[in-house]
């Protein structure tokens, strides 16, 4: 197996949740950042749209920065998340090459 094969299979697993594809489709949306960012969203936005807990969230979020699809930055006490434009990208790409 390549590691092309491994970065696939790492994103597939994060992305087979249907809660962190929610997570995906909320870090895409512009202007809801609770930190006047113009994208993405701080954990606590995450959490009030989703319903879920912190821990949680702070699982979901560790899932999808390892697959590369998210990035974290510790913005004072907050964390603050942003999707992997290229990362997606490259996913659709794998899959269209390997489906």
């Amino acid at each position: 197996m390549t590691s092309s094969d491994h970065a696939l299979d790492r994103m597939l697993r994060a992305i087979a949740d249907p809660s962190r594809r929610q997570i995906l489709q909320a870090l895409k949306e512009k202007g809801g950042c609770s930190l006047d960012k113009d994208v993405g969203l701080c954990a606590c936005d995450i959490e009030e749209r989703l319903h879920l807990s912190q821990s949680t969230i702070s699982h979901h979020m560790s899932t999808l920065c390892k697959a590369g699809l998210v990035s974290a930055q510790k913005n004072g006490q907050w964390m603050w998340y942003q999707r992997n434009e290229n990362a997606l990208r490259e996913l659709a790409r794998m899959l269209r090459s390997t489906i």
